[in-house]
């Protein structure tokens, strides 16, 4: 059965689409499935989205390198532009500021080639990511800025369930008290499972399959 969605909220005019359900992602079974499609994928969506995050990451640290996770590359991109445009400017030194990307090795670990090292090392780093849940993706992006020599300064996210991630801050457009029913659970603890409820699609960052 394909999920219902239903504007959640919007930002600036955009809705931001969710459905109710049993969905179970690569880490976790979760009630709501959050479709971040348009804001990832338009360039209206991009850039309102990096819009609104520049303003709360405004003031609070400084950055030199975007980890862009989940896809948001483009995100990353309008973000950086707003960031380093005019008064908003917050870099660390010089009039760049870099959009990185890694690769994920046969681990499930992020890799990064010798000649993006550089982006990195030394680098004060911003994790970007589309929705947070139990942050094991923006952990898996802190193990590897800090392999390379990177700090992370925080987390960035359009939805975030938590609001720290071992010990940085996370910074969203959304938390959930635009949900407050969102809930999150391991597979093995799952009430919903357990109930017998059938799942109703497997997510990951590219979206749903219904089940």
């Amino acid at each position: 059965m394909e999920p219902k969605f239903f504007p959640l909220l919007k930002i600036d005019g955009m809705p931001l689409l969710a459905a109710k359900g049993h969905f179970a992602t690569q880490h976790s079974h979760i009630n709501y499935f959050i479709d971040v499609t348009t804001q990832k994928y338009s360039l209206q969506g991009c850039e309102t989205v990096a819009r609104r995050l520049s303003d709360k990451l405004r003031g609070r640290f400084m950055v030199d390198s975007i980890l862009c996770m989940d896809g948001t590359s483009t995100i990353g991109t309008c973000l950086a532009k707003e960031l380093t445009t005019g008064g908003s400017r917050s870099l660390v030194m010089g009039d760049n500021m870099y959009i990185v990307k890694g690769e994920l090795d046969s681990k499930g670990e992020l890799l990064f080639r010798d000649n993006a090292k550089f982006m990195l090392e030394g680098k004060s780093v911003l994790i970007l990511t589309c929705s947070l849940t139990t942050g094991t993706t923006a952990l898996r992006g802190k193990r590897s800025v800090e392999y390379y020599g990177g700090r992370v300064v925080g987390v960035a996210s359009i939805y975030a369930a938590i609001d720290e991630l071992a010990g940085l801050p996370v910074i969203s457009i959304f938390d959930t008290n635009a949900i407050p029913d969102y809930v999150s659970y391991s597979p093995e603890d799952c009430p919903m499972c357990k109930k017998g409820e059938p799942i109703d699609a497997v997510v990951n960052t590219y979206g749903f399959s219904k089940v």
